[in-house]
């Protein structure tokens, strides 16, 4: 935090506050988790995580990225998603990645000058994607050796982790992995087959071994919900060192997707109240993508924090919105950043005042219609095209039904923050 202090030029003022308590004050949820890390990690490991995730991806790279901005007046991620493969060595049950066939990669050489463009803009923060990203072990091990300035996250099965991967991590010390679980055994193992809840449970118990920092992915539906958003689960989590959990709405992405599995109202409503409370009390670190909008200002996509390039190399604005007049093989990373699907997500961002709405596919499905037709943006599912109308118009109940419930929220939250300020005004 000293090290943050000195580097951050006197930015990022609210989080610094945050973690700095969290690593003094004996009461907060989190200064057992900090001291849990330094206890179960690999002292190197921990370092150089430190180093590339906080100095270089926020600190250094801030600056670099902001000035990009300035400059060309487009949006400049702070992470870049991308797919290595298509691949797969499993066949999951409503899979999207799935809709992209499983013979397309992006070459290591291609995935080298991804990273070294991005480096050039302040980007040192990488998630693969897939596919099964492991699939590509001795490509990704070689890119994290090359590139040690950053971080690689990785969403993953998790079956493909064995000890020797797991000592090739520990070697490297820059990658992480997200692994995928539905819920307990049963409901894991009926989306993604039988036996893979155990080839997960001997994969995270290799990485514990060995002392690396590992999380969990999970996608939450309305016939799951309750299960992964439980208690029970996010202690079971805990119990087996994850470092920590990120949480996905289910979205109704591809032409034979089900609307059904959307979550109700009621049941994202509940996801936001559970996982809010876990993170106050609990010591895992804890993320929502869909709830979490008013901490990062709405929507992320096309650039402004994060963009997603396939394994065919077409640069979307968004891991859920296949849409994009870009492809990697043929314009710069910088060129894709200002091409017009992209610049259209930049001048209309945020897409609604209402952080709790702040997707312009799921929430404000108009949107999307109206960019895709404007900026002339194709699909960029290779096996079956999926037209923007057809995409939203699986939202449109959806957005319609969970709008009175996000208004109510959204009041509430500004009501909360407002107390809270005049409160640490008073303090203070």
């Amino acid at each position: 935090m000293d090290w943050a202090d000195k580097f951050s030029k006197g930015e990022f003022k609210p989080q610094r506050r945050t973690i700095r308590e969290a690593v003094e004050n004996p009461n907060h949820p989190y200064y057992s988790y900090i001291r849990r890390l330094l206890a179960d990690v690999d002292p190197e490991v921990m370092k150089t995580i430190v180093l590339n995730f906080f100095i270089n991806a926020n600190l250094v790279g801030w600056d670099k990225q902001e000035a990009y901005r300035e400059k060309y007046g487009c949006n400049i991620p702070w992470a870049i998603l991308l797919d290595p493969t298509s691949a797969c060595n499993l066949r999951c049950t409503g899979c999207w990645a799935a809709e992209y066939g499983h013979k397309l990669n992006l070459t290591t050489g291609e995935i080298d000058d991804i990273i070294r463009q991005g480096k050039e803009m302040g980007v040192y923060m990488y998630i693969y994607t897939g596919g099964e990203p492991l699939v590509r072990k001795a490509d990704i091990i070689r890119l994290c050796e090359k590139h040690d300035d950053c971080v690689f996250l990785s969403f993953t099965n998790g079956t493909l982790i064995d000890e020797a991967f797991a000592d090739e991590m520990l070697r490297v010390k820059n990658f992480v992995p997200a692994i995928s679980l539905e819920g307990f055994e049963e409901a894991t193992d009926g989306r993604r087959g039988q036996g893979v809840y155990q080839k997960v449970m001997r994969a995270i118990d290799i990485l514990h071994e060995r002392k690396l920092v590992y999380g969990i992915s999970a996608c939450y539906t309305s016939a799951n919900f309750d299960s992964i958003t439980s208690e029970a689960f996010f202690d079971s989590l805990i119990e087996k060192g994850a470092h920590f959990v990120w949480y996905f709405h289910y979205m109704p992405v591809g032409n034979d997707a089900s609307p059904d599995l959307l979550p109700t109202p009621m049941q994202r409503l509940e996801t936001y109240r559970r996982i809010r409370k876990y993170r106050a009390e609990k010591p895992l670190f804890t993320m929502d993508f869909q709830n979490d909008g008013e901490y990062v200002g709405g929507c992320i996509a096309g650039g402004r924090r994060y963009l997603h390039i396939n394994a065919n190399g077409d640069v979307d604005p968004c891991v859920f919105v296949h849409y994009s007049n870009a492809n990697i093989r043929e314009v710069s990373l910088l060129d894709a950043l200002r091409s017009p699907i992209f610049m259209a997500y930049h001048d209309g961002q945020p897409f609604n005042d209402n952080m709790m709405r702040p997707c312009p596919m799921l929430e404000n499905p108009d949107k999307l219609r109206e960019m895709v037709a404007m900026t002339g943006a194709k699909s960029t599912d290779m096996q079956s095209p999926e037209t923007a109308e057809h995409l939203c118009a699986k939202c449109e109940h959806y957005a319609e039904h969970w709008t009175p419930y996000a208004e109510k929220l959204w009041i509430e939250r500004k009501a909360e923050k407002k107390a809270a300020a005049i409160k640490s005004a008073k303090a203070g």
